[in-house]
């Protein structure tokens, strides 16, 4: 069975009466105005009688009984009425001593006299006879008592009571509403019962005993009598038709509310637009259309009107439909309730305003939500103002009003949507609640209680039909029918479940179930059971109590809550274990923690499991429990559960009840507790091993504090603040390269090399850094592999002093450890001290500390703590001072022979492997730099095998009527130079077909050509991806204006650009600049400007 849904049970407060400061009030809260002078005064005369009411009020209800035995005894005849009459319990009353007459003696052997109790206070006498009424109505009979029966007695008792009580709350409230809504329509009521003609006599005498209390005041019997009046005339009145709502729906009729919710309900004023009124009465008309189409009073709000509509609505050029429609067709209606909010919510929002509801229905969501998906707002409106709903509702002049609770009947499946939209405000509520919970009807439901989704913190959801007022409203649907089934885990073996196998609802869980308690008799000296008076042995019977309190009570109660007595006779045998859990359930200590403290439904569903070892099933099995409550109270529902069929199969005479079953939810709960969780349940941490380091670095003894200072500070010197860095940032500034030049020699010669001793080539180095051919990177491996440095670092050491010394100067630091020591002793082995020194300068280690324009410095803030003593040791001693070498990677073995005797063998071996890689002709020293060169013969040449240049730069211009071919060789040019490949590696996964069709045809030019190429997937995913955004704006300064970044402040502009906007935007600033323009223009081909590097040199 597929289990729908309901509307939810939002909470809903009825207004029940009227009284004279909300019906006051609320008309100028529903204006958006002040009180009035005659509504002020209005409250001021009500306030300044409150006493005189208050005092009323308690005279009549402290003669009460008086009041009402005098009518009984008026209408009633052959007994004592006032013996039927049901009182709450209170204090033992003090009869008031009468002298005997002979006229009471007769009417107490009759049956008609009235006993009077005193209240203290007022008392009007000790004795009244019945006969003392005014002109009866005609059809008036007495009615016999003896033949009218105590149950229609006790019934009538209570009327007359409850019309005086309801009297004293009209006059307490200063206005008889209350008495108009629960009085009117009770005569065809109490006709087919008793006799409206002897209701009448009745409320006659009622009303002649409460004027004879007020005999000395005048006031107080105008007051009296105007009320008794009105409850007269309210009582002879016809019961008034229901309010039926009109909708042209089918499947919509029929739905009545009753005219005493409509007269109860707060007075909604309706406005209605004539030729007739003033001017200030169509003011009001007009701010009411206002409020109800805006939810304020826009010219009180925001200060503002609509004033030429206003004028044609009030000279009657337009009518009041046409004017809502030009109202919620108005700027400031879209910008308040349709712009804000998506379809679905302005749909509802446009209802309410327009129509005064919600919507109905599924189907008219959708009907609805098709024309504003079409046609908008306007259309949206026309379609609800043009409805004949609103033509039979509103008609041509009313202001269309909220049609909400009290005013009309409303429907089931949309009751918490509409209390939710009528009550708030637009902004409060956003989300469209309409269109959600009709999606939720077709749905089938989890489990949940057939009451629906309660407040209660437990598993065990009761579903309170009243919340907590502290809670918001709960709309969310619920499952409804009296053949909804909660589905309940059975505690025992699945195959004795009453619902497959009810044969077995006696039957012992086993170790699957509950522990159970059954109480055995002890057999007799025959070996048969004795049939009376048996005794039980101590020790289980102690177990069976305790089971029992357990069970009923869910603790152990407090000694005086203890029934003695009770188990004693349990013990006896005198009673059974089935009647001691009635006699406990019965006990005050259960009623006071299950039953007095809860609202009916959940008390019931608590007694239920406690008593019968499962929650409820549904509604159909909850609604006879409540019926049992509400008519025979709180034992009857206890003997109802014990005695049932159930009770008898599962738990018999001698077993004390256990748990039998669990919802799902519930089960869930009670798996999740702390110490319940299995091993595997859900995901478990897993442990993770600590590594080997952690626990040899973790320290294994108490430091003091100037210990860890000195531990903190180890090392740490004020050079660290003294290091300046030098980097080549304008070619321009002549002496700032001379500083970085200077500062480059007293890195790798450790010393000033001043301008008269430096060699031709050192020279040369010089000037061409100076006019940007080679890059500070190149500049100082040309000093590392210079004669100078060879013979200075390298001829007079071993190797591993030549490694300690080469890391000092082209690193900054010491070497890391051995493992890199054996890596660069391999090349300076093999390959000699120029590789070695490319080795080091090329590696990714330099680029990302140095990068090719920084001067290489000592790094040890920067450093490894394992590696910072060797580097301090290193850098605070000369080269020459001693021969110590701070890494030794073994004892070094002393030469035989003197290494400063023959200067030319430590370069013999170091020329080895260059002269492997020149050609037969004599190259330049500055080939092994990766430069090309000019042969005799006047062609360039550049070294294949370890060339880190391209060929020289060549300038490409598409002219206008150039061939295809020339055409041609521009596009591969602009992918070599963009793209960074060579011309003759142009691979079809980095062409774009449709740039280079645009080109081949005209369409774009150079300039545009590399703008999109620039900004394309391809270049996306090759260079801005892979590195990082300083990087990126070098490669993009490289393709697009053939150099570096000139400045620092020029890769943070192009940096803080490319982060904040991304590559495109980059792309077209730097093509958009004036450099590009004077050097490119619009079809040359960007190209090498400086000398630099191919990318895949970067790394390393």
């Amino acid at each position: 069975m597929s289990v729908k849904a309901s509307g939810g049970s939002s909470v809903a407060r009825p207004q029940l009466y009227q009284t004279v400061p909300f019906a006051t009030i609320i008309q100028a809260e529903q204006q958006d105005r002040f009180l009035a002078g005659g509504e002020l005064s209005e409250l001021a005369g009500f306030f300044r009688s409150g006493t005189k009411l208050l005092e009323i009020a308690d005279t009549i209800t402290k003669n009460s009984d008086l009041i009402v035995s005098r009518a009984a005894n008026r209408i009633f005849t052959g007994g004592s009425p006032m013996a039927y009459l049901e009182k709450p319990e209170a204090a033992e009353p003090v009869m008031v001593k009468t002298v005997s007459s002979p006229q009471t003696q007769q009417a107490r052997e009759l049956g008609t006299a009235t006993y009077v109790e005193s209240a203290g206070g007022f008392s009007l006498g000790s004795l009244f006879s019945g006969s003392g009424g005014g002109p009866a109505p005609a059809g008036f009979r007495p009615i016999n008592i003896a033949r009218y029966g105590p149950r229609n007695m006790q019934k009538s008792l209570r009327d007359l009571s409850w019309m005086l009580r309801y009297v004293t709350y009209g006059i307490v409230a200063g206005d008889p509403n209350i008495l108009i809504v629960n009085v009117r329509g009770l005569r065809e009521v109490i006709e087919n019962a008793c006799s409206a003609a002897a209701t009448l006599v009745a409320l006659q005498e009622m009303s002649k005993a409460c004027l004879g209390c007020f005999k000395g005041d005048p006031e107080a019997t105008e007051i009296v009598a105007n009320y008794f009046e009105i409850t007269i005339n309210e009582f002879k009145a016809a019961t008034p038709s229901n309010k039926l709502r009109q909708r042209p729906s089918v499947d919509q009729q029929g739905l009545q509310l009753p005219q005493s919710y409509f007269n109860a309900a707060e007075r909604r004023p309706k406005f209605v637009m004539k030729p007739g009124l003033s001017s200030s009465e169509k003011q009001e008309v007009v701010k009411a259309a206002y409020r109800q189409i805006f939810e304020r009073d826009i010219t009180r709000a925001y200060s503002q009107s609509i004033s030429y509509l206003e004028s044609q609505v009030k000279n009657g050029n337009i009518s009041m439909k046409e004017f809502v429609r030009r109202l919620s067709k108005s700027p400031l209606y879209r910008k308040q309730f349709f712009e804000p909010f998506i379809n679905s919510r302005a749909l509802e929002l446009a209802f309410r305003h327009v129509l005064g509801r919600g919507p109905s229905s599924r189907e008219e969501v959708q009907t609805y939500f098709s024309i504003v998906s079409d046609g908008g707002l306007s259309a949206l409106i026309d379609a609800l103002v043009d409805s004949q709903e609103y033509s039979d509702y509103f008609g041509e002049e009313t202001v269309p009003y909220l049609r909400g609770l009290g005013q009309e009947a409303q429907e089931c499946r949309n009751w918490g949507m509409q209390q939710d939209l009528l009550r708030y405000s637009a902004p409060f509520r956003k989300v469209p609640q309409f269109i959600t919970t009709f999606a939720k009807y077709g749905q089938p439901l989890p489990d949940q209680h057939p009451y629906g989704s309660g407040n209660d913190p437990l598993e065990i959801q009761f579903g309170a039909i009243f919340q907590k007022e502290t809670r918001n409203p709960n709309s969310r649907p619920s499952p409804f029918g009296k053949d909804t089934k909660r589905v309940l885990i059975h505690q025992g073996p699945g195959i004795n479940n009453q619902n497959g196998n009810p044969e077995a609802i006696g039957s012992v869980p086993g170790s699957l179930g509950r522990k159970v308690f059954r109480l055995e008799p002890l057999p007799s000296s025959d070996g048969e059971s004795e049939d009376s008076n048996v005794h039980f042995a101590e020790t289980s019977t102690q177990l069976i109590i305790r089971a029992c309190y357990l069970q009923v009570f869910g603790c152990i109660p407090y000694e005086g809550e203890r029934l003695s007595a009770e188990e004693t006779k349990l013990a006896n045998g005198e009673i059974t274990v089935r009647e001691f859990i009635r006699i406990l359930a019965k006990s005050d200590g259960v009623r006071k923690r299950y039953w007095t403290p809860l609202y009916v439904m959940k008390g019931v569903e608590y007694l239920h499991r406690r008593l019968l070892g499962r929650p409820t099933y549904g509604r159909q099995e909850t609604n006879q429990y409540f019926d049992i409550c509400a008519k025979q109270g709180f034992y009857a529902l206890i003997d109802g559960i014990i005695d049932s069929k159930e009770y008898e199969q599962a738990f018999g005479e001698d077993t004390v009840p256990y748990e039998r079953y669990l919802t799902p939810f519930g089960k869930q709960l009670r798996s999740l507790r702390p110490g319940a969780l299995t091993e595997g349940f859900g995901n478990p941490p897993k442990q993770v091993a600590t590594p080997r380091f952690v626990e040899l670095g973790q320290v294994p003894d108490n430091r003091t504090e100037p210990e860890i200072d000195f531990r903190v500070n180890q090392g740490v010197t004020v050079q660290r603040e003294q290091t300046k860095i030098f980097k080549l940032t304008d070619l321009g500034d002549k002496p700032a390269v001379q500083n970085l030049v200077r500062a480059a020699y007293r890195q790798i010669f450790e010393r000033d090399v001043e301008p008269y001793t430096v060699q031709e080539k050192f020279t040369s180095l010089e000037s061409r850094l100076s006019n940007g051919e080679i890059t500070v990177k190149e500049f100082i491996e040309g000093l590392g592999c210079s004669d100078l440095y060879i013979k200075e670092f390298y001829t007079p050491y071993p190797n591993t002093k030549v490694i300690e010394l080469g890391t000092k100067h082209f690193l900054g630091r010491a070497p890391l450890n051995q493992q890199e020591i054996q890596k660069y002793n391999q090349i300076l082995a093999t390959e000699g001290i120029r590789s070695f020194i490319g080795a080091m300068v090329n590696s990714m280690e330099y680029l990302q500390a140095f990068n090719e324009d920084v001067v290489p410095y000592r790094r040890f803030p920067t450093l490894p703590a394992a590696n910072f003593p060797n580097t301090q040791r290193l850098y605070n001693k000369q080269t020459k001072q001693d021969n110590e070498v701070v890494v030794p990677s073994f004892e070094p073995v002393k030469s035989r022979m003197d290494a400063a005797k023959m200067p030319m063998t430590g370069k013999a071996i170091a020329d080895l492997k260059a002269k492997e890689r020149q050609e037969s002709a004599k190259t330049p020293d500055f080939v092994t730099l990766g430069r090309s060169f000019t042969k005799s013969n006047g062609t360039s040449v550049e070294e294949v095998s370890n060339s880190t240049r391209r060929q020289p730069a060549k300038m490409f211009r598409l002219n206008s009527g150039a061939s295809q071919g020339e055409i041609e060789l521009v596009i591969k040019a602009i992918y070599s130079q963009v793209m960074d490949i060579s011309s003759h590696e142009v691979i079809q996964e980095y062409q774009c077909p449709e740039l280079d069709n645009q080109l081949r045809q005209g369409k774009i030019s150079v300039r545009e050509f590399v703008k999109a190429l620039a900004s394309s997937e391809l270049y996306h995913q090759r260079f801005y991806v892979p590195y990082p955004s300083n990087k990126v704006v070098e490669l993009l300064c490289r393709h697009l204006l053939g150099r570096t970044p000139t400045t620092e402040t020029e890769t943070q502009t192009y940096n803080k650009l490319l982060t904040e906007q991304g590559l495109k935007v980059t792309v077209a600033k730097i093509i958009a600049t004036s450099e590009y323009t004077r050097f490119f223009g619009e079809n040359v081909v960007p190209y090498q400007r400086v000398p630099y590097l191919r990318v895949g040199n970067y790394l390393g």
